[in-house]
């Protein structure tokens, strides 16, 4: 049997979570000396390596010295919190990073306060330390501080400190010595910090499940550690499940983690990281005992989400032309299929209409859910997103986020006042021997729904703005995010360039020229307040007539495209975003320009 310690990488985003665990990998004989390797290995899905950020927690697993060490790589950015909530049951202590520079953000303190509360005892991680601007004293106190603040035990703030650089694989105890050369002295802390897991393989069976996974060959997996005893392949076992009832099934497939290899095994013991396979219905937080043994673990209980969208059938006269999915009985099947593993997220049926209130913990953590949809050939509209409020001690409340900004000194002044217009309170603001102005404020979630693209455009892109969910405060009252209006197309066909050029007076367009139209569709955004019918497709009238000038050679503005994160936040209260695998389309939730107008004057 091995000596099992499991453990969790938490920071937050961008920190060098995965590029530690590449470290890890890489200095363990993992990888073969002929085998090419990637960049942030454990990021393996298209969509993670597209963005460059961690969206679902993976399993690995290294040996060193007589132990074998479960690393579990998380995600770093808030709105995948749900995954960071579920891992930490399943570890025996966590590996928390922070920027030598930045010090600790937001995540930091959010996944921080969790390992706390499974009285877990963190090993501290200051990464890139070889930064020009890297201030690793300062930052180990602000780090004391926020322990302090998260009212850790005083075992936990006897937390041991290692410097490196994940990027190069150096750990070391001494800031001012990088002589390692590897990433050995951070393994060794790890094993003098945590015992192996403790158990007995005569106790009964407890297995609770934190993730779940798909194979085709096999079916649904469970993912989880073993709490007391061992499991076998073949074995008779009892399923607990969240709602209190009890199932009996054979494990048919069993799994351990070796390197990046999922391994198939006839046994396993308590303490180790193992899929499961043989239960066609288990769920997040099920737990898995002997026969006739039920000892249920508590369930896995995840923070309620922050931010709703509508999903619809797409009604518009291009539905069906490109997506092979687009049914309200698809889109179902769907939403039902992705809450069996993303238990941050909430599905409800709207009444009124043939869609779905799908609710999550940010637009980042929804816009994924729609990209990946959109990738298997999905077609829908999505609403505006729409914070969920909640009534405390009778008093309506809305989620409120920790926003930190850094910005060049000469942004900072219109920063403030944007903020403040979005009802952001500011808490702090100190600037930096480089010019920098570092801000934090408190500001609620519906007024920063559509600020990132105006953020960057007001700070020339030199601004970074960083932002995490922070509690839910009094309403706040009605907010106005956009300032424009739009120019929606009131004819039907192909968008030409002869009208196009006319409309450029009008605004900024989102289309080009040769883009088939049709009527309600947005094609461009106002100068003004209000939205504007224009004609897109219209024709220059040919005579037999020249005349000087009439003639001349049009020149088009390039047209503003969205991603489907810009997109999102762009729109208001009465337009969709139309989603398909082909095109990200912005519309009317009314088409016909009549029936609009009749729509605003009976509000």
């Amino acid at each position: 049997m091995d000596k099992i310690i499991n453990v969790a990488v938490v920071a937050h985003v961008d920190a060098g979570k995965s590029t530690l665990v590449d470290a890890l990998l890489k200095q363990n004989g993992v990888f073969n000396e002929h085998e090419e390797v990637v960049d942030q290995v454990m990021d393996s899905d298209q969509i993670e390596r597209e963005r460059g950020i961690t969206i679902y927690s993976k399993n690995c697993a290294i040996r060193y010295k007589d132990h074998k060490i479960n690393i579990v790589d998380t995600p770093g950015h808030a709105d995948f919190s749900s995954e960071v909530e579920r891992i930490i049951r399943t570890v025996d202590t966590v590996i928390l990073i922070v920027d030598s520079a930045e010090g600790p953000m937001p995540q930091t303190r959010f996944v921080l306060s969790k390992a706390l509360e499974q009285n877990l005892k963190p090993i501290l991680f200051i990464n890139k330390i070889d930064k020009k601007d890297a201030r690793p004293d300062e930052v180990v106190n602000e780090v004391f501080d926020l322990f302090v603040d998260l009212n850790a035990n005083d075992e936990q703030l006897d937390f041991p400190i290692v410097y490196g650089i994940a990027r190069d694989g150096i750990a070391t105890l001494d800031p001012t010595d990088l002589s390692s050369g590897s990433i050995e002295p951070l393994l060794d802390v790890l094993l003098n910090q945590v015992e192996p897991f403790k158990g007995s393989v005569e106790d009964n069976l407890q297995l609770q499940v934190s993730t779940l996974a798909y194979d085709e060959y096999i079916g649904r997996l469970g993912i989880g550690r073993i709490t007391k005893g061992k499991i076998k392949t073949g074995e008779l076992v009892t399923l607990c499940k969240n709602d209190g009832s009890l199932e009996s099934f054979k494990v048919t497939k069993l799994f351990v983690n070796e390197g990046l290899n999922r391994v198939e095994k006839n046994e396993a013991f308590y303490g180790d990281i193992v899929t499961v396979a043989g239960c066609s219905d288990i769920s997040i937080g099920d737990t898995i005992c002997t026969k006739d043994q039920p000892e249920p673990l508590p369930p896995i209980s995840i923070e309620v989400p922050t931010l709703s969208m509508n999903f619809l059938v797409n009604d518009g006269p291009f539905a069906g032309k490109s997506g092979k999915s687009s049914t309200s009985r698809q889109i179902k099947e769907r939403l039902e299929k992705e809450l069996e593993t993303n238990v941050g997220l909430l599905v409800e049926e709207l009444p009124d209409s043939d869609g779905y209130q799908v609710s999550g913990r940010g637009e980042l953590h929804l816009s994924i859910l729609l990209e990946n949809m959109r990738r298997e050939g999905y077609e829908l509209c999505v609403s505006k997103p729409q914070v969920l409020t909640k009534e405390i001690n009778g008093v309506k409340c809305e989620p409120f986020e920790t926003v930190i900004v850094n910005v060049p000194s000469e942004y900072a002044s219109t920063v403030i006042s944007d903020l403040q217009e979005r009802k952001g309170l500011l808490q702090s603001m100190t600037t930096t021997d480089d010019n920098y102005t570092h801000l934090t404020f408190s500001a609620p979630t519906r007024g920063l729904i559509g600020y990132r693209s105006a953020f960057i455009t007001n700070t020339k892109g030199e601004g970074v703005m960083v932002r995490s969910f922070d509690e839910f405060k009094p309403f706040v009252g009605e907010l106005q995010t956009r300032k424009n209006g739009v120019l929606v197309s009131m004819e039907a066909g192909k968008s030409l360039g002869f009208s196009l050029f006319n409309l450029q007076d009008r605004g900024q367009l989102i289309v080009g020229p040769a883009v088939d139209i049709y009527v309600g569709m947005i094609v461009g955004i106002h100068n003004r307040d209000n939205d504007l019918n224009v004609n897109p497709c219209r024709g220059k009238q040919l005579t037999n007539t020249r005349a000087s000038g009439s003639d001349d050679a049009i020149a088009l503005v390039p047209p503003r495209t969205f991603t489907l994160e810009e997109a999102l936040e762009f729109i208001n209260d009465d337009e969709y975003v139309e989603v398909t695998p082909d095109d990200i389309r912005l519309r009317k939730a009314i088409l016909d320009p009549n029936e609009r107008n009749r729509a605003n004057r009976n509000k």
